[in-house]
C-alpha cells in the first residue's frame, strides 16, 4: 500500500517526466502490458500517454484502471491523457 506522502512526492517527481509509453488506437494491448510491466519492474514508475483517438471511444481513467490491474502496479494519477503508475520492485529470488 502506498501513503499519501508517498504519492504526492511521486506525482511531483513525475511532473516534468516525458511519457515512456503511448496508448494507441488498439488500445490496451499485451504488448503495451508486458512494456509497462517491464519499465515498473526496472524504474519502479512509468508514465504513458493515451491518443486521443481512443478517448473518443473510451474513458482515460477506465483505461488506466485496467492497465494497472493488468500491471499489478498502483494508478498515481490520471491527468489529461497522461496517467502515472506505480509498483513496488520485487524482492530477487535466492539472495
Amino acid at each position: 500500500m502506498i501513503t499519501q506522502r508517498q504519492r504526492l512526492r511521486i506525482k511531483r517527481e513525475m511532473a516534468e517526466e516525458k511519457p515512456t509509453i503511448w496508448i494507441g488506437k488498439n488500445g490496451v494491448t499485451e504488448e503495451i502490458i508486458k512494456e509497462a510491466s517491464n519499465q515498473l519492474e526496472k524504474n519502479q514508475v512509468v508514465k504513458i500517454k493515451i491518443l486521443k483517438n481512443i478517448l473518443k471511444s473510451e474513458n482515460a481513467e477506465a483505461l488506466a484502471r485496467e492497465l494497472a490491474e493488468k500491471t499489478e502496479s498502483t494508478l498515481i494519477e490520471v491527468r489529461g491523457h497522461s496517467l502515472t503508475l506505480y509498483r513496488v520492485k520485487k524482492k530477487l529470488k535466492g539472495i
